[in-house]
């Protein structure tokens, strides 16, 4: 049984009454909804309070999946937009980095601990690369910043993401293809930076 399969056995299983198979289905994809919310919302109690709400909306509005994406893809855009409602509420200003993607360990920061062969000056660029990338994404607008996010940080195809964010795959390429360019235009003087400290 594929992903989507799985998924849509549990759907119908909620639909006759099963709250268990609900259950599974939060289970299943709330760590990816948190790491998703983490790159809109600072505070980590707000990104468990947005993505609680995203899930009762989700179970509210289950009799109208009619399973033409696949499940992942429509709770993705019901937490977007239920971070995008929080956010207009809120008047707060989105935010990249939480203290939930680094207990995931997924933030670019981590990466120099990879490597034993690590210099004070390797860590030090590391870092500032990862804080300069973390900067780019944060600046971008919603679209773009939602685009990259669910593409670098998630994973997900461009048809998803089309599917998701509800636009032509055409303008996920656009959009992603923009938020590159826009990070590393903030990421050259970084780079030339390093590579001149080296020399």
């Amino acid at each position: 049984m594929s992903e989507r399969e799985v998924d849509l056995a549990l759907v119908e299983r909620v639909r006759r009454g099963d709250r268990h198979a609900f259950d599974l289905l939060v289970i299943k994809y709330q760590r990816k909804i948190m790491r998703l919310l983490s790159r809109m919302i600072r505070d980590p109690a707000d990104i468990e309070d947005v993505a609680q709400e995203a899930f009762v909306k989700a179970y509210r509005a289950l009799p109208q999946f009619r399973g033409e994406s696949a499940f992942y893809t429509w709770l993705y855009r019901i937490a977007i937009n239920t971070a995008r409602n929080w956010q207009a509420a809120s008047f707060r200003r989105p935010v990249t980095v939480s203290v939930t993607e680094q207990e995931d360990g997924e933030t670019f920061d981590q990466i120099d601990g990879l490597s034993d062969s690590s210099t004070p000056e390797s860590v030090l660029a590391s870092r500032q690369i990862a804080q300069t990338v973390n900067q780019a994404i944060e600046a971008l607008p919603d679209d773009l910043r939602t685009a990259i996010v669910l593409r670098e940080i998630e994973g997900m195809s461009y048809e998803d993401i089309a599917n998701t964010m509800q636009c032509p795959i055409g303008t996920v390429r656009s959009r992603i293809f923009r938020a590159r360019e826009a990070i590393a235009a903030r990421l050259r003087p970084v780079m030339d930076q390093d590579s001149a400290r080296r020399w």
